[in-house]
Formats: structure tokens, C-alpha cells, sequence
């Protein structure tokens, strides 16, 4: 199956999934940032975290939500460098802005990154703040009912960190989706097209994302996940596959904490390990 064919098919799980959820959407009350969702009439908190594949779902309007990576631990190595970057709270700021819009803030508040060069073995160490994204969720389907939700996120990266040289711009679009499954399992699907700066030099290049997700609750209050995702850089022609795993617990209502890892199928691939946290208010 090459790049082109399977966007084609996860088209036409969106559509079959469309028509089971449409049937059974509702119209959100129109609130806003200014009158904010009661407390009573608040939908379950969904977050965009611990999986790679983003929410369909927006924070209720007029309330405040906060993700974040409290740590990080990532190594990518290849031919030419060996690169382990450690992030501390990297943070997702995210705020209601009607029933089916929010807007997010990215921040990577620390970060510090130690590379070798193959050739060399120069050893360099950088560490300051890292990249500041903006992100704008909107929901078109299924945010208060139904079994199939989907959202369009486009986001731009500014170029404020510390820890490059060469700063660029970067900027996507992202579709993620979710399905309810009968036995309370949940699976979700994400296409994500990037613009990219790359690695090596001061270009820029474009990569396609798809990631598959399914969830479900192992005991009351902690929820299992296991992902799969692929990146293809269209400029290298080089594929990235990933397999990822983590688990959230609900400490509160509005409180989760988890952990979990990336794992990068081929050699070069990056893999991370992380903790995290998500609150409301």
C-alpha cells in the first residue's frame, strides 16, 4: 500500500463513520467565552494527550484547560549525529472560545539537547526555551452526541527556541477523528499534512502524518492506550513508523496524570518517554 492509497481508505472510514454519527448530533447552546458552559452541563474532559492523535473535541466554551508534558526524554540517532533532548513543561494552554472552538497555546518552557557527531565526536549541549505553537480547534461533528466525532486544527509554529540555530516557521493542518465503539472503546484516526523546516540545513519540507488509536478502560479511573502513526518526508522520501503506548488515570474529575512512550520502528527513528498531566477549570 503506497502514501496515496491510504488516505483514500481512511476517507472512506470517515464517510461510513459521518453517516452513523450524523443521524445523532445535536446543536451545542450557544455559549461563549464570555458566558461560559455551567458547571452542570460541562461535557466529560478529553484531552489532547497522552497520544500522538489529537482530540476531536474542544474545551467547553469559557473555560481554561491546561496539558502538558511535565517531562520528556527523546533520542534520535542516525549516520550523522547522536541526539537526546530532555523537555520540561511542555505545555498545552487551551481555552474555550464558543461551543465548538477553542484556541491553544504550545509552549516547550525548558529544554536541554546534547548531540555527538558521528564523524568527529564532537559532543554539543544547548538548553533555553523551546518553539511557541498556535493552534485553532474547530469541532464540525460530534462534539456534544453521537459516535463519531471530527475536527480541523490548523496550527503555526514560531520560531522562538533556543535550542537551533536556525529558526524557521513551520505550519500544518490536522484532522483528527474519533469513534465510539460498542464495550466502551474508543478509536480514533488522524491525518496531519506538515510544512516543515529540515534538519540539516535551512530548507523547508512536507511531510504527510496517519495514525490509528484505540482506547479503553482497564479498571475504573486508569485508561489504557496503544497507537500506531506513520510520517512520510516527501523530500527524502523516507517513511518513520512509530508504535506508542501510555496510560492516563483520573485522579478527579477534572484532573488526569500519565505516562507513556513512543518507540520508533527503524533505527533512525526517534524514541521518547514521558509523564504528563491534564487539568480543567
Amino acid at each position: 500500500m503506497n502514501v496515496f492509497q491510504r488516505p483514500l481508505i481512511l476517507g472512506a472510514i470517515m464517510l461510513l463513520a459521518w453517516c452513523r454519527g450524523y443521524s445523532q448530533e445535536v446543536i451545542h447552546k450557544a455559549y461563549n467565552i464570555f458566558k461560559p458552559v455551567p458547571k452542570t452541563e460541562m461535557r466529560e474532559m478529553e484531552t489532547d494527550r497522552p497520544d500522538v492523535t489529537e482530540s476531536p473535541f474542544t474545551v467547553d466554551a469559557g473555560h481554561f484547560q491546561y496539558e502538558a508534558d511535565l517531562l520528556r526524554f527523546s533520542r534520535e540517532k542516525d549516520e550523522f549525529t547522536d541526539q537526546k533532548t530532555l523537555l520540561f513543561n511542555q505545555a498545552n494552554l487551551k481555552v474555550g472560545i464558543t461551543g465548538s472552538t477553542d484556541i491553544q497555546l504550545v509552549v516547550q518552557s525548558y529544554g536541554r539537547m546534547s548531540e555527538i557527531n558521528a564523524g568527529t565526536g564532537a559532543r554539543t549541549v544547548v538548553h533555553g526555551i523551546g518553539d511557541i505553537t498556535v493552534r485553532l480547534k474547530q469541532n464540525l461533528l460530534g462534539n456534544d452526541k453521537g459516535s463519531f466525532a471530527i475536527a480541523i486544527m490548523p496550527y503555526l509554529k514560531l520560531p522562538a527556541s533556543k535550542l537551533e540555530d536556525d529558526g524557521r516557521h513551520e505550519a500544518g493542518l490536522i484532522l483528527p477523528m474519533q469513534v465510539k465503539l460498542p464495550g466502551e472503546w474508543k478509536l480514533g484516526f488522524q491525518v496531519e499534512a506538515d510544512r516543515l523546516k529540515d534538519k540539516y540545513d535551512s530548507g523547508l519540507h512536507s511531510e504527510l502524518l496517519q495514525s490509528l488509536t484505540i482506547s479503553h478502560e482497564i479498571v475504573k479511573g486508569l485508561e489504557g492506550i496503544a497507537e500506531t502513526f506513520y510520517r512520510y518526508d516527501f523530500k527524502q522520501h523516507h517513511w518513520a513508523n512509530f508504535l506508542n503506548a501510555a496510560l492516563q488515570m483520573e485522579l478527579a474529575e477534572d484532573l488526569r496524570i500519565d505516562a507513556g512512550l513512543n518507540y520508533g520502528v527503524q533505527s533512525d527513528a526517534e524514541r521518547s518517554y514521558f509523564v504528563g498531566t491534564s487539568f480543567r477549570f
